[in-house]
């Protein structure tokens, strides 16, 4: 249970010292879909740690573990296309400031077909040019869910729902609601990417 040298504002809990609950949560991270396939970025650094909002999860193991399985489903298990997912991640990384998200998601947004000027686009909060209706569709979608809440009226939803269908507008929503929560923690805790110093 005790932890380890701090990066940003919280420990980093060792491996060597978990609890039973956090053992088994570090080992759902670890073991689970995200690392599967191909590595896009490390989920731990070399000396085991957890990466990114993952360290946090840990902290409190019953609702880091809830956290981290709302986050496999929606990477793994809705059917929002990869380019789109990874497209409306980025927007929340945008909006929140966010360098982790930013530094794992430009990765695996690449593996998924999103381009050099499609990413920069992303980053700084332009119109990226999807020529697809859909993606062009679900990233103004993800852009007035995580910026601009407060203008989510019935003609808004009702061209929206036209465009993407409920369940799509349902799994969008909850994927900006979980990385908005990711990039809240990640701020809180000034956890850095891994390319940038910790905040003070």
């Amino acid at each position: 249970m005790t932890s380890g040298p701090r990066t940003g504002r919280l420990p980093l809990f060792r491996p060597d010292r978990l609890s039973p609950a956090q053992r088994a949560l570090y080992e759902e991270i670890t073991g689970g879909p995200r690392a599967a396939g191909p590595r896009l970025f490390a989920l731990t650094d070399d000396r085991g740690h957890l990466n990114g909002p993952f360290n946090a999860m840990l902290s409190s193991p019953r609702l880091g573990g809830a956290l981290q399985a709302l986050g496999a489903a929606i990477r793994f298990a809705t059917d929002l296309p990869p380019r789109v997912r990874e497209t409306a991640i980025l927007v929340v990384a945008t909006v929140w400031d966010s360098d982790f998200e930013r530094y794992a998601h430009e990765a695996v947004g690449r593996a998924a077909g999103l381009t050099e000027a499609e990413l920069s686009a992303l980053r700084e909060d332009t119109d990226p040019g999807f020529a697809d209706p859909f993606e062009r569709a679900a990233w103004s979608a993800a852009r007035m869910l995580a910026a601009r809440p407060e203008h989510l009226d019935d003609a808004w939803y009702a061209e929206a729902r036209a465009a993407l269908g409920e369940a799509v507008l349902f799994e969008l929503s909850t994927l900006v609601g979980y990385y908005a929560t990711l990039a809240l923690q990640l701020r809180l805790f000034g956890v850095p990417a891994p390319n940038k110093e910790p905040q003070p």
